[in-house]
């Protein structure tokens, strides 16, 4: 077994939609970034490639590529995925936390386990999302941006099993 941990934080900006977990929540900004900047998604991938070692998804998904501009983040963690799976390693589970003043995120979480879940062949139980706020305090307080923080749990899978097929530990 082993445990990854991910953090990403994007500035909200006016003129962008808002994508948490890989679904689009209703606000007035957005997150500003290369991708859609889904910041629970980058924490996420960030926790399963430091899992199994590998660097950051700075490194895999630079945002000097101008073919993934825009990239949908949930291929970005197929893409992670893929990875772990080329290394013979499976997700056993993630938990992660949304640190947001607005908008109020805990409706949606639902709907972003259900999401993650599908993009990440798990188990919507695999998968935790909690949300806060900070109450107030520092430029995430003042409501500039929002970030996540993720743990990932991976163990390696058997040589019996295709490395290529997503499966969920248990």
């Amino acid at each position: 077994m082993r445990v990854g941990f991910g953090y990403d934080i994007h500035r909200l900006v006016t003129g962008r939609k808002l994508v948490l977990g890989g679904v689009e929540i209703p606000h007035s900004r957005g997150l500003e970034g290369h991708s859609d900047a889904d910041v629970l998604s980058h924490a996420i991938a960030d926790a399963l490639l430091g899992a199994i070692g590998e660097r950051d998804i700075g490194h895999h998904f630079p945002n000097t590529d101008a073919s993934i501009r825009g990239m949908d983040s949930q291929e970005i963690l197929q893409r992670v995925q893929a990875i772990l799976a080329a290394k013979r390693f499976a997700i056993v589970n993630i938990d992660s936390t949304i640190v947001a003043e607005e908008p109020k995120v805990g409706p949606h979480l639902p709907a972003m386990r259900a999401r993650l879940a599908q993009t990440l062949y798990l188990p919507a139980d695999a998968i935790g999302i909690k949300a806060t706020t900070n109450e107030g305090l520092g430029a995430l307080g003042r409501g500039e941006g929002i970030a996540a923080f993720a743990v990932a749990g991976v163990e390696r899978v058997e040589p019996s099993v295709s490395p290529d097929a997503p499966r969920h530990v248990a």
